[in-house]
């Protein structure tokens, strides 16, 4: 539940971050109302389009059973960890000069129509990215597990929305920088987590060999199957008993990711 309630946070709070600079850029133009139309028609065209991904996805989902439906999940949940680390690295990388980048795109599509378009693909970006990565997590929930992951996807917009208004107000002890480096980090945990359950998927389809199974097993100190153990399986990955390939997949995740980061701050548009 936690992971979705941070991934619907983090992306609805990109999209809000953008709904912000572009408004903040429509404010100073002669005219404004036609513009805010166009924001506003954007947005909605971008979450329909989102909201068509997440139908089609299931649609495609209904047409396959057995192995390749299970190939199927396992391309979603690794595409899932993809996406997060891709996420966090470009925002890491390019979040400072977003504001400047997205006030050019609006000066050089200045009528209504093309701000529409600028929002649009803006929300509808963020909207399929969660629409995978809600996919990936909710692989192993139904009935009320599912319905509390629903649940927890709305908190996180609502807490979006929050945050974006704090930010916007320059809440004391509350900026960009803190919110996205603190957000990158539970990412890339949950990120590791969708990458540990899609090696566990290929270990079990033999399409990996475990190499050692299991190399050490901590199931009398902490079990994986429930309470906090459960919650850490669920969050980062944690794995009682761990095969070999799924440490070496988890420490080179982590490698390429903490060396990527190492290029440049993590900061937000302001």
């Amino acid at each position: 539940m936690l992971n979705a309630l941070i991934i619907v946070w983090r992306e609805s709070l990109e999209a809000l971050l953008v709904i912000g600079v572009l408004l903040s850029w429509i404010a100073r133009q002669p005219e404004p109302a036609m513009l805010k139309r166009g924001l506003w028609a954007g947005a909605g065209a971008g979450v329909a389009l989102a909201l068509g991904l997440g139908f089609a996805t299931f649609a495609v989902q209904s047409q396959f059973a057995g192995e390749t439906l299970e190939r199927f999940h396992l391309a979603m949940v690794l595409l899932a960890a993809g996406l997060i680390l891709q996420m966090v690295l470009w925002m890491h990388r390019h979040g400072r000069r977003m504001k400047r980048e997205l006030e050019a795109q609006a000066a050089g599509n200045s009528d209504a129509l093309g701000i529409a378009a600028i929002t649009a693909l803006a929300v509808a970006r963020e909207g399929a990215e969660t629409v995978v990565f809600l996919y990936g997590l909710g692989l192993e929930s139904a009935g009320g597990a599912l319905a509390g992951m629903l649940g927890a996807a709305l908190a996180g917009f609502l807490l979006a929305v929050a945050t974006s208004w704090l930010l916007a107000r320059g809440a004391r002890h509350l900026n960009y920088r803190t919110v996205f480096r603190v957000s990158e980090i539970l990412l890339l945990l949950i990120a590791n987590a969708l990458l540990a359950n899609g090696i566990d998927r290929m270990i079990a389809m033999d399409w990996l060999p475990p190499l050692l199974d299991p190399a050490w097993d901590a199931s009398s100190v902490l079990a994986d199957g429930q309470g906090l153990g459960r919650f850490l399986a669920d969050f980062v990955g944690y794995r009682a008993r761990p095969a070999g390939i799924l440490l070496l997949a988890s420490l080179a995740f982590w490698a390429y990711a903490l060396w990527r980061l190492r290029d440049g701050p993590a900061t937000a548009a302001r």
